[in-house]
């Protein structure tokens, strides 16, 4: 019971990295009249890791211009608008968050890819959210999860409907570029929930629909893996059927990913492995 508590309590703080002087937009003159079929975007959502709670430390700052972010919203801070492209130099979720295993993923995406390619990243990222936050039908149910300030501020922050806003700035994105598939980063709260495969499968179906998509792949990551004591690593086996339910899914394992000293996040060597092995999957499916 006290391990299912603390799963359930997975972010209740910011990462205090500092943040510097961001580059300035990227301005419309790259869109043309029709979307670029190089300008690859992925859709990240998720719990804390997905969010951001990893230090983000120097090296973190140095970004190729061709990996993006949509901002998901306004951020005075980082001297950014909700909803206009940016090199994806972190937070790329809210404004006082940390590295997330999406910095990694674009990071080894451009690297991989011919440099005619770019990749955008559109993170829309909750700590501490049950999965079901996401389920544009039940949404209402999950907003007062926890009743702290700390919760409710960053449900507001994307406009009291998270996946309203992940669908609203893909809709944008899409008018730039080409939608190429989502990454998940959940389950600590809803650990020992069999039904988290069928929520996660709704989800996907929803965003399938909304966004006129054909089947994309869909990652999913699992949670800090046993091997490093992690406090909720009895979701992963959950984690894993998600294939089962889901035929385009596929699983990312968290297996030797370094974790901070809660045991439920992923430190900043853990989450720059773990956003390697999303992109080593998804290079794999869409090379």
């Amino acid at each position: 019971m006290i391990t299912l508590l603390v799963c359930l309590l997975t972010n209740y703080w910011s990462c205090d990295a500092t943040h510097a002087t961001e580059p300035q937009p990227i301005q419309n003159a790259e869109r043309t009249q029709s979307p670029d079929s190089n300008f690859h975007i992925y859709l990240c959502f998720g719990q804390s890791n997905m969010e951001g709670s990893a230090k983000i430390e120097a090296m973190d700052r140095e970004v190729d211009r061709r990996l993006q972010v949509m901002q998901p919203l306004t951020c005075p801070n980082l001297e950014r608008t909700q909803g206009r492209w940016y090199p994806a130099v972190p937070p790329l979720s809210q404004c006082h968050v940390g590295l997330s295993p999406a910095d990694y993923f674009g990071r080894n995406m451009v690297a991989a890819l011919p440099d005619s390619v770019r990749v955008g990243l559109i993170v829309v990222a909750i700590g501490g959210c049950d999965i079901r936050l996401f389920d544009k039908d039940n949404f209402s149910t999950y907003t007062d999860t926890y009743p702290e300030e700390w919760f409710q501020q960053k449900i507001a922050g994307y406009g009291g409907n998270p996946y309203q806003r992940l669908v609203d700035l893909a809709k944008a994105a899409q008018k730039d570029g080409v939608i190429k598939g989502f990454l998940l980063h959940q389950g600590e709260t809803n650990t020992g929930n069999t039904a988290w495969p069928t929520y996660v499968e709704k989800i996907y179906g929803d965003l399938l629909k909304d966004l006129d998509l054909s089947e994309v792949p869909l990652l999913a990551g699992e949670v800090v893996h046993e091997d490093q004591g992690g406090k909720c690593a009895r979701m992963n086996p959950i984690i894993n059927t998600l294939p089962e339910q889901l035929s385009n899914a596929h699983v990312i394992s968290s297996k030797g990913c370094d974790s901070q000293s809660d045991s439920i996040h992923f430190s900043s060597k853990g989450v720059r492995e773990l956003g390697r092995r999303y992109a080593a999957k998804m290079l794999e499916l869409n090379p």
